[in-house]
C-alpha cells in the first residue's frame, strides 16, 4: 500500500491520510466492521492487490460537509485501499476484491450505503469505478472524484 501511495499518488506517506497502511491490524483487522484483503502472487507470494472496507464515512473537513452528512460513520461502509500493482492489472482482482468486499458489508447488515473516493488521475481509477458506481460528488480540481456503489452489486 505504501508503494502506491508513492508510485500512483505521488504523495508519499501523509500521516493524516495514510495512518491505516502503517498500522493494517489496529485499521481494518482488530474492529469487528472492518475488513483487509490481500491477493498474493502464487508465483512468489508477493502482495499484487489490497482492498479494505471500514465504517468511517468521509470526514468534514476535508471532505464536503454534505458528503459528511449523507454518509454518517457506522451507517456507511467505505472502501478503501483497492490497489492493484500495474502489473497485474486488466485480469479482475479489483473487481473481485470489490465483490468480496461488498458481500461483507452485506453480511454486516448495518450498513445503509457504500462509499468511496478515488484520485482520477490514476490510471484506470475512474473508469473502474464508473463501471460500479455514481459519481455523486466530483471535485478533481482537487484529486478527487466521490463514488457510491450500490449494496446490490
Amino acid at each position: 500500500m505504501l508503494d502506491t501511495v508513492y508510485r500512483d499518488f505521488g504523495t508519499g506517506y501523509v500521516p493524516r491520510w495514510h495512518g491505516d497502511i502503517v498500522d493494517p491490524a489496529g485499521a481494518y483487522l482488530t474492529p469487528a466492521r472492518h475488513t483487509l484483503l490481500v491477493a498474493l502472487d502464487p508465483a512468489d507470494g508477493a502482495v499484487v492487490a489490497t482492498g479494505a472496507l471500514d465504517s468511517r464515512g468521509p470526514a468534514h473537513p476535508p471532505n464536503p460537509k454534505h458528503l459528511a452528512e449523507r454518509y454518517p460513520s457506522g451507517e456507511t461502509a467505505q472502501l478503501r485501499r483497492v490497489y492493484v500493482r500495474p502489473e497485474h492489472r486488466r485480469r479482475g482482482l479489483a473487481r473481485r476484491m470489490v465483490g468480496e468486499l461488498l458481500a461483507f458489508a452485506a453480511a454486516d447488515g448495518g450498513y445503509r450505503s457504500v462509499y468511496l473516493h478515488t484520485d482520477p488521475a490514476v490510471p484506470g481509477a475512474e473508469e473502474f469505478w464508473r463501471s460500479l458506481g455514481t459519481v455523486v460528488h466530483d471535485e478533481r480540481e482537487n484529486g478527487v472524484v466521490h463514488f457510491e456503489i450500490p449494496t446490490g452489486r
